[in-house]
């Protein structure tokens, strides 16, 4: 017999029942899509910066960018590429922190299929408000769907009885809604579209799905939220 943590066990029982050594790192789910949204946002940065002029656009920040004309001229892809495109380093180093940020906290949540439709839902709630309001403006950027995140994160701490302004993400989305209507170069449209459609596709994910039971509350908040998604995009070449 040998000795165990609880009384004393045969040595087959004994190699049987041999415990699992659990290390931290082996319990961090690596956030794979964030990986990818952000080197994607890079990737696009670095290869429009050798053509890019005095607006901090390229040759292929423009051909990206959201512009309601271009998108009725048969440019169906913008409201989509539109946020990843970026004017400057500091406006692509500061939404590219925030997704990583707010990616590293959501995506092991909901999972990468989740996480991936909660942004894209957030990204096309941006180009659609964008296209409602401004149309006729050139506008970039992830921050709609970055806004989109924030707007997620608040609704999924709620959620779990945590006070978002208890923790930074409240006083966060604050101040960003405070420079979204005091700088003049920030898309309003992008940022609250991207704000709405991110508290939807939240409640969604952490108010509706635990209400349901079994595959039903797996598989149904995400599809809904990416149902969300395909409207907004329609939504965005039927008002371009």
């Amino acid at each position: 017999m040998r000795q165990a943590s609880v009384g004393f066990h045969c040595p087959e029982c004994a190699r049987a029942g041999r415990q699992k050594v659990v290390t931290p790192g082996s319990l961090v789910t690596r956030p794979m899509v964030t990986i990818v949204l952000v080197a994607a946002n890079l990737a696009v940065f670095m290869a429009d910066l050798p053509s890019a002029g005095r607006g901090g656009l390229g040759e292929l920040g423009f051909d990206g960018a959201l512009n309601g004309p271009a998108v009725a001229a048969g440019d169906w892809w913008r409201p989509i590429t539109s946020g990843f495109v970026h004017a400057g380093l500091l406006h692509v180093g500061f939404n590219m922190f925030l997704l990583w940020q707010l990616g590293r906290l959501l995506e092991p949540a909901i999972k990468w299929w989740g996480f991936a439709t909660l942004y894209v839902t957030s990204l096309l709630g941006g180009s659609f408000l964008v296209l409602l309001l401004d149309p006729e403006q050139v506008t970039v950027g992830a921050s709609g769907a970055v806004f989109g995140l924030m707007a997620a994160t608040f609704i999924a701490m709620r959620s779990r009885g945590i006070d978002p302004f208890s923790t930074a993400i409240g006083p966060l989305l604050v101040m960003n809604l405070f420079l979204t209507f005091l700088v003049r170069e920030i898309s309003i449209g992008g940022h609250i579209g991207g704000l709405l459609a991110g508290a939807i596709g939240g409640w969604l994910l952490w108010e509706l799905g635990p209400q349901l039971s079994g595959t039903l509350g797996r598989y149904l908040p995400v599809a809904a939220c990416g149902a969300l998604a395909v409207a907004l995009y329609a939504g965005c070449l039927i008002i371009a």
